[in-house]
């Protein structure tokens, strides 16, 4: 039953006749998982707590940056450099002290990740990569657990329900990720800031629906909207029994996905934290003529005149670049010849200077 708190707080729902006390019971007692406290995940999280869900969980191990916060409305600038995950916990429990929130300051991998959906009712994929989605994917599957599903570029988004009673799956619509490189991140290509709450919001809903039994969720269906016009499509597609099928999960997502799981993008701000210790190494790999018009310090090494030895090999190195694209493809460079860790700065010096 709902209390006399619950009733006040949630009154507009109660006096919806298709809505009520009994679909507002089912949010009360549902667990949702969101994976990623970025873009897509701030709306999500934000509405799912407001309007009465009574257990959510939020992974996330990145911290904040300046650059998330043209679209990432859960936090200000006072946050910068700390975690995501952590953060969204104390700001929902202020915006709803009715609901529970867990937190889980951490990467989402192949090694937690069946035991996390394991606990929840309805996992909300809001990463921003193809590895972590076809994970998402595939322990959803093995968990026989619904994935509300958003993705956004540019100036479009799109939205879908995967395996909802047993439906179609993440690999029914994209049976193999793309080509590496092929499709840009935000980072290098940008994104409207409005566009990941107006995809955000759309998850929230479909979750929702998915809890609720109101309204019909996109299952079998890719709502794809397109900001510049105010064009929106349905796609609709069926299962497939070959790829919706998912006995285990993959080793390495990374490596299917055409990526070096050695090498990791980050955010400035959290390679500063790492440059604070003497184990890392900033290397800059753009020209000189670049190098010296501005810089942030660190060994300049032109990826033109590439030369692993002069490089120190005793520290993981910290690539940058002016936009993240050649830092890059020098930490993949690095880390298949030389099999080490390293990292490139997303977003590079024109997001520096122009925070």
């Amino acid at each position: 039953m709902l209390n006399s708190a619950e009733k006040e707080r949630y009154d507009r729902h109660l006096t919806l006749p298709e809505f009520g006390e009994k679909a507002q019971l089912k949010l009360k007692n549902a667990k949702v998982l969101v994976v990623g406290a970025g873009g897509l995940g701030c709306p999500v999280l934000l509405y799912l707590a407001a309007v009465g869900v009574g257990c959510i969980g939020i992974i996330d191990g990145d911290v904040v940056d300046v650059s998330n916060l043209q679209r990432q409305v859960l936090f200000n600038t006072s946050d910068i450099g700390i975690n995501k995950a952590e953060l969204a916990a104390i700001r929902l429990q202020l915006q709803n002290d009715l609901i529970k929130i867990k937190s889980y300051p951490f990467l989402l991998t192949n090694n937690n990740a069946l035991d996390l959906f394991s606990e929840y009712d309805v996992i909300v994929d809001g990463t921003d990569n193809f590895a972590t989605r076809y994970l998402c994917n595939d322990a959803a599957v093995m968990t026989k657990k619904p994935l509300i599903h958003g993705s956004i570029f540019k100036f479009e988004g799109q939205v879908s329900v995967f395996n909802y009673q047993n439906g179609p799956t993440y690999r029914c619509l994209f049976p193999e990720p793309p080509s590496p490189g092929s499709v840009p991140s935000c980072s290098e290509i940008g994104v409207l800031g409005i566009l990941p709450g107006i995809i955000g919001n759309y998850q929230a809903l479909e979750t929702i629906k998915v809890i609720t039994g109101v309204g019909e969720p996109l299952s079998g269906k890719l709502l794809c909207i397109n900001t510049l016009n105010n064009s929106q499509q349905v796609l609709e597609f069926e299962k497939d029994p070959e790829h919706s099928k998912v006995d285990q999960l993959l080793d390495n997502y990374e490596h299917f996905c055409g990526l070096n799981a050695l090498v990791k993008e980050i955010s400035y701000t959290a390679a500063k934290l790492l440059l604070d210790a003497p184990d890392y190494q900033l290397i800059d790999v753009r020209e000189m003529i670049e190098y010296e018009n501005y810089n942030i310090g660190g060994l300049n090494l032109p990826l033109s005149t590439w030369d692993f030895e002069l490089s120190n090999q005793s520290k993981t190195p910290i690539f940058i670049c002016q936009k993240g694209i050649r830092s890059k493809n020098a930490a993949q460079q690095f880390s298949e010849n030389l099999n080490q860790h390293s990292y490139s700065i997303v977003g590079g010096i024109e997001d520096i200077k122009n925070n």
